[in-house]
């Protein structure tokens, strides 16, 4: 089988990155194929895939180390057999999603702000994400193209900051996009826009001329949260991307989640902090894992973690060491936990 390589897959500075999306890998063989692995070399399952189906592009595959079963890429992305274990503690809502549902799509955990599910799609199917279990049918805002969401954003003038979420965001093509965030722009009491995404990171052609000009021309403040667990996610040609987009009108934070066996060890979170910040990204937040049932073999422990935060705070100047934080549904805010 052929696969994409490196070179292939970035020959052109403005590739459809809709293109890239819909041909990604969904399948295990094909994956193994790419990274020159065999099945038997890793301990997968069928059923959890069918469950919650492998999704990864290419872009992202290219970076992965061809026949490292341990690779800190593949493990985010490889459904494994570990995932059928029923693990107490861990639950289909471990942040409590459905109890601070609004509306369809808008949830409100914290004073002020707002999350809106744009949409139930991602660009890669990480096997830790909280919201693997999520009833995005029951929850979809563009039913009635936003009206019922919008509606109850505009009617609370509490709410300074619309997050958008999902799934990913940035799955909306540009026109969709452009279309919802201007009705919020219309919205008098919203002051900023957040995106929290990982699609720049896993297809870095997401980052395109119209992205960036609907960034510089939105009347909101835009804060994009990026999603990067590891330094080896950041090649050169998203370094590249990101610098492009560090010149529109928008503030660059990063959040990672602390994960076993991909980032529990403090030179690995430093290196993080040090090649995002040469890239104009602020480290964030650090995430303990949300004991979302099928992810209890990605957890690193409070005690490990506090042990792991402390060496990179002696390594690192305060302002690149992300805050470690766990979220706990029902609570006015994030947990920061002193180290």
């Amino acid at each position: 089988m052929n696969t994409p390589s490196l070179a292939r897959e970035y020959s052109s500075p403005e590739i459809n990155w809709q293109h890239q999306f819909k041909n990604s890998i969904t399948n295990i063989d094909e994956l193994c194929d790419a990274l020159k692995l065999q099945a038997n070399q890793l301990s997968l399952c069928n059923s959890t895939n069918q469950k919650f189906p492998l999704r990864v592009p290419w872009s992202y595959v290219n970076r992965m180390q061809k026949s490292n079963p341990l690779d800190p890429l593949l493990l985010q992305v490889l459904p494994q057999a570990q995932e059928e274990n029923y693990v107490d503690g861990f639950s289909v809502d471990p942040v409590g999603d459905l109890a601070s549902a609004k509306s369809a799509g808008v949830l409100q955990k914290y004073f002020g702000r707002a999350l809106l599910l744009a949409t139930s799609r991602c660009g890669i199917h990480c096997r830790y994400c909280f919201r693997r279990h999520f009833p995005y049918a029951d929850h979809n805002p563009r039913y009635d193209n936003w009206k019922s969401a919008i509606n109850e954003i505009s009617n609370d003038t509490s709410i300074k900051e619309v997050i958008l979420s999902g799934g990913d965001p940035l799955v909306l093509d540009d026109i969709e996009l452009k279309n919802l965030t201007s009705r919020i722009e219309r919205i008098p009491h919203v002051k900023r826009l957040r995106i929290h995404t990982r699609l720049p990171v896993v297809i870095p052609d997401r980052i395109n001329k119209t992205l960036i000009n609907w960034i510089k021309n939105s009347t909101l403040q835009i804060v994009i949260v990026l999603h990067i667990n590891h330094a080896q996610e950041i090649d050169d040609y998203f370094q590249s991307k990101l610098q492009n987009l560090s010149t529109a009108n928008c503030t660059l934070l990063n959040q990672s989640v602390l994960l076993k066996n991909i980032n529990d060890h403090p030179d690995t979170l430093v290196e993080l902090s040090e090649v995002l910040f040469a890239t104009g990204v602020l480290p964030y937040y650090l995430h303990l894992l949300d004991k979302v049932q099928g992810s209890a073999h990605f957890e690193v422990y409070e005690t490990q973690a506090k042990a792991i935060m402390n060496e990179v705070q002696n390594k690192l100047p305060g302002y690149l060491i992300p805050k470690l934080v766990k979220e706990e549904a029902g609570r006015a805010s994030k947990i920061q936990i002193r180290i």
